[in-house]
C-alpha cells in the first residue's frame, strides 16, 4: 500500500490547511481507494499554528480576550500536558481588524491568552508570532501579564504602540507568578530588529495602516520603549535579529520573559511530530496559497520539503499559484508541482472553487505514472 502524508499550509483567503488536506484526500481516494493517507496540516508560526497542533492531537482550550483594537474576541490555544501553543494571529491578528489602528492597536489579548495557559499549569509556551495587527513592542502582552508601564506623571500609559512614546518606567514586580521558571519559545520566520529602516515599524507598519508620519511616530515610540525596557532589565535586545517579529512582540518576550527563538516551521514540525509520521511515508504532499520567492525563506512548504528530502521521501507541492521555477523546487526534493491556476487561470474563480480544484489535483497525483515511478524508486532504495 502506498502511504501518502498530506502536510499543506493554508491557502490564504480560500481554505484552512485542514480543508486543503481534506480536499486533496477526497480526490486521491476517489481515484485510488487503496491509498493510505494521513493528513497532518502545518503552519509556520502564523495563523493556523494552533489548528495544526489540534489536528495533531493537542487539546483545544477556548478563551475570551480583547482583540487588537479592544473589541472582545473568542479564541483558543492548544494544550498537551504542561505545554501550550498560543497564536498571536488568532488573538490580536490583522485578520480580526475591521478598522486599522496603527498607533492604538495592542497585543494585550495575546498576554491574556498566555496568562490563561500559565494559570492552567503550563510551564512551556510556544508562541506563534505571525499576522500581527499592532506595533507595540509586546508592551500590551506584558501589561496583560501583570507589568505596569508608567508615564512621567506616574500613571499607567494607554495601550498601543503610539502611547509608548510617553513611557518612562517599567514595573515588573506584578508579573504573573508562574512566569518564573516557565519556558517561552518563540516561533517566527522573520529576522527584523525592533528599530530602524528594517525594523518592525518601517517594514510591517504600512500593512497595519501606518502612513509616513505614523511610521516615524511609531519608530520613536519603539525607541523610547526599548530605552525603558533597558533601564528595567539592564540590557538592550532591540537589535537582536527577530526582535521585530509580531510588531515587536518578540522584543518584549525576549527581553522581559527570557524567551528563546526558533524558526516557525521547525517549531511546528516538532509540535505535530512530523518526523515520526514521515518515517512511514512514501510520498509527501505540501503547499500553500502562493508558492513564491518568499516561500524559500522559512515558509511551511519548503520546511516540509527539506525535512522530507533529508529522510529520502519524495515531495509534491500544490499551490494556488507558483512563481518559483521547477528547477529551484527540485533542489528542495520536489519531484512535481501543481497549481490551481493550471486548471483555472482566473484568480478569483480559482480561489472561490479551491476545494473542487484541489480534489481534481488529488486525482491527478494519485494516478500520475511519473509520481508512482518516483515512489517505487524511493521504496526500492529504502
Amino acid at each position: 500500500m502506498t502511504r501518502i502524508l498530506l502536510a499543506p499550509d493554508k491557502f490564504k483567503g480560500s481554505l484552512t490547511a485542514l480543508q486543503v488536506a481534506d480536499a486533496l484526500r477526497d480526490g486521491m481516494l476517489s481515484a485510488d481507494p487503496s491509498l493510505g493517507i494521513v493528513s497532518l496540516p502545518v503552519a509556520d508560526g502564523g495563523d493556523g499554528t494552533v489548528a495544526a497542533a489540534v489536528s495533531a492531537g493537542w487539546e483545544s482550550v477556548e478563551v475570551s480576550c480583547l482583540g487588537p483594537t479592544g473589541l472582545p474576541v473568542e479564541t483558543s490555544y492548544a494544550r498537551r500536558g504542561t505545554s501550550a501553543v498560543v497564536e498571536l494571529a488568532s488573538a490580536v491578528g490583522l485578520e480580526l481588524v475591521d478598522s486599522l489602528d496603527p498607533l492604538g492597536a495592542s497585543t494585550f489579548g495575546l498576554g491574556t491568552v498566555m496568562a490563561h495557559a500559565l494559570s492552567a499549569g503550563a510551564d512551556h509556551i510556544v508562541l506563534g508570532l505571525g499576522g500581527s495587527a499592532s506595533t507595540d513592542g509586546g508592551a500590551g502582552m506584558l501589561q496583560a501579564l501583570g507589568a505596569r508601564i508608567r508615564g512621567a506623571n506616574g500613571n499607567d500609559v494607554a495601550r498601543g504602540g503610539g502611547a509608548l512614546r510617553g513611557a518612562t518606567r517599567l514595573d515588573l514586580s506584578g508579573l504573573h507568578p508562574t512566569l518564573h521558571g516557565a519556558r517561552i519559545q518563540l516561533a517566527r520566520d522573520v529576522d527584523n530588529p525592533l528599530l530602524g529602516p528594517t525594523g518592525a515599524s518601517a517594514v510591517y507598519g504600512p500593512q497595519k495602516g501606518a502612513g509616513p508620519q505614523d511610521l516615524l511616530y511609531l519608530d520613536h515610540a519603539m525607541k523610547q520603549w526599548a530605552h525603558v525596557v533597558r533601564s528595567a532589565i539592564g540590557r538592550d535586545l532591540s537589535g537582536v535579529a527577530g526582535a521585530g517579529a509580531g510588531g515587536g512582540a518578540a522584543f518584549g518576550a525576549l527581553a522581559v520573559l527570557g524567551a528563546d527563538v526558533r524558526p516557525g516551521i521547525g517549531t511546528v514540525l516538532d509540535l505535530i511530530e512530523f518526523h515520526r509520521r514521515l518515517a512511514t511515508a512514501d510520498l509527501v504532499v505540501t503547499g500553500e496559497g502562493s508558492l513564491d520567492e518568499q516561500s524559500l525563506h522559512g515558509k511551511a512548504p519548503i520546511g516540509v520539503a527539506l525535512a522530507a528530502r533529508s529522510a529520502g521521501v519524495p515531495v509534491v507541492t500544490v499551490s494556488g499559484r507558483r512563481t518559483v521555477g521547477t528547477d529551484t523546487l527540485r533542489e528542495y526534493g520536489v519531484v512535481d508541482s501543481y497549481t490551481l491556476t493550471d486548471l483555472e487561470p482566473d484568480t478569483d474563480t480559482s480561489m472561490r472553487d479551491a476545494a473542487d480544484l484541489l480534489r481534481r489535483i488529488g486525482e491527478f497525483i494519485a494516478m500520475s505514472p511519473a509520481i508512482r515511478s518516483t515512489i517505487r524508486t524511493s521504496e526500492g532504495v529504502s
